[in-house]
């Protein structure tokens, strides 16, 4: 059907015809449209997410998130609770256990109620017992011991995965809004720079100032829209890399909440340094490392020591599977449950050096995590003070940073003012909007940079 013709042809008609030929075209113009029309391209369900309502993460979701995504924390929680499980078994040794056998043996007789092997009892042989055994061991308490000290390093670890983790989301949470700052500030920048060109043009059509003036203009916008594609490739790139930490899924389709305000001033360095002191897991990994090292020495030193075995057994070990039986000989009934106890003593004498061995790599052991040590209390000292002092600084000079912005903003309005009244120059203008746009990403940047110095020094700190 074509619509033109059909049109052209109701012009002709008189009014009644006309308004009856209006309203059918009215009702087939949809129709004949969604016939002509090409198929649509295929839907996926990345399409469909993108046309959902985007996600919206504060810092604390992302934080959230990232704790069960990122491998690295995940594996020091793993280690953790593997940790834990190792101090359970070696908890079970220092405990007596209990374990139920049974058993039959059969031997070729001899003609008698004897059998062929001296070592079995009868020709018919029936073993059913509970055992319980407790062994007596320095080398086990000793063992005990380590693992607690192991558990200890291991929560300490994973408790540095957590911090290091917080640095981590921060460091791109943030950076996702700065990326998103900087694009509007382009985005800014690109409009005052096509506003300057505009007013230069017309400008030099009133004969008030030079080409070269729209030449100097025409540059500038240039450069400024070229800034602007960089902005929007580092708020993609910023966006991937935080999408990449938050979500299992590789979900783009999230928005962040900014939250960037002027912050509170830095505690004391006394209350940093005594935060350290108490709850830093660096150092509490180090004197866990040594101590899990002391008492690998004091298992070392067990193979020179006897140890002791014990056993309780109670059951049947008869030529009958049977509680009770009658004796051939007499005919009397004869009891077969009872109870029997070992005991072993084991004394070490000649092993060509292996214990001595054991216990000289344990001493290096030892000796390495008392190395480890005093570097992890001289390295807490040197962080402390340098994370204190970026945090301190960053601080200082973000008051300055905004000035700066609120003052740059202002000098671009009236630069262009004064421009506009031919009391200023073109370069005067240029070198105002570069300001701009240079003291407020300077901002953007220190509001970033302090959050992220507030990350690393709670790394050594805890939650402030």
């Amino acid at each position: 059907m074509d619509v033109r013709s059909s049109c052209a042809a109701v012009t002709t008609m008189k009014n009644v015809q006309r308004s009856w030929c209006l309203a059918i075209l009215i009702w087939l113009v949809p129709a004949v449209a969604i016939a002509q029309s090409p198929p649509g391209p295929f839907v996926t369900a990345g399409d469909d997410q993108a046309g959902s309502a985007p996600l919206t993460l504060t810092l604390q979701d992302a934080l959230e998130r990232a704790k069960k995504n990122n491998p690295e924390y995940r594996a020091a929680q793993t280690d953790f609770a593997i940790a834990k499980e190792d101090k359970v078994q070696s908890r079970a040794a220092l405990l007596p256990n209990v374990n139920f056998n049974t058993s039959f043996i059969y031997t070729e007789g001899n003609g008698t109620a004897a059998s062929r092997f001296i070592a079995n009892n009868g020709v018919h042989e029936y073993i059913s017992q509970g055992n319980v055994h407790q062994e007596f061991s320095l080398a086990n308490v000793a063992d005990f011991r380590r693992t607690q000290a192991l558990e200890a390093v291991a929560r300490a670890r994973a408790e540095i995965a957590a911090r290091g983790l917080v640095v981590t989301v921060v460091q791109n949470y943030y950076g996702f809004v700065i990326a998103q700052r900087k694009y509007s500030t382009a985005q800014r920048a690109a409009t005052e720079a096509q506003r300057f060109f505009d007013i230069s043009q017309k400008l030099e059509h009133g004969g008030e100032v030079a080409h070269a003036d729209v030449i100097k203009a025409e540059i500038q916008l240039r450069d400024q829209q070229r800034n602007l594609h960089e902005a929007d490739l580092e708020m993609s790139r910023s966006r991937l890399e935080l999408a990449v930490i938050v979500f299992p899924d590789f979900n783009q389709n999230f928005t962040v909440v900014d939250d960037l305000q002027m912050p509170e001033p830095v505690p004391g360095f006394a209350e940093i340094q005594a935060a350290a002191a108490n709850q830093n897991p660096e150092l509490r990994a180090a004197l866990a490392s040594l101590k899990a090292a002391k008492q690998e020495v004091a298992g070392a030193w067990n193979g020179f020591l006897p140890s002791v075995g014990v056993d309780y057994f109670y059951g049947i070990d008869s030529n009958h599977f049977a509680a009770n039986q009658v004796d051939p000989a007499s005919g009397f009934l004869i009891r077969n449950l009872g109870y029997a106890a070992t005991a072993t003593l084991q004394l070490p004498v000649w092993n060509w050096g292996a214990n001595r061995s054991k216990l000289k790599q344990a001493s290096l052991r030892r000796e390495q995590a008392q190395v480890e040590l005093s570097f992890t209390q001289r390295q807490l000292l040197a962080h402390l003070q340098t994370f204190y002092k970026e945090a301190e600084t960053a601080r200082f000079e973000l008051e300055s940073l905004q000035r700066s912005a609120e003052l740059a903003s202002e000098s671009l309005r009236l630069t262009t003012l004064r421009y506009q009244a031919g009391e200023s120059t073109v370069l005067e203008v240029v070198d105002a909007q570069n300001t701009f746009t240079q003291a407020t990403n300077a901002f953007n940047d220190g509001q970033a940079r302090f959050k992220l110095a507030m990350a690393n020094l709670q790394t050594l700190t805890g939650t402030l």
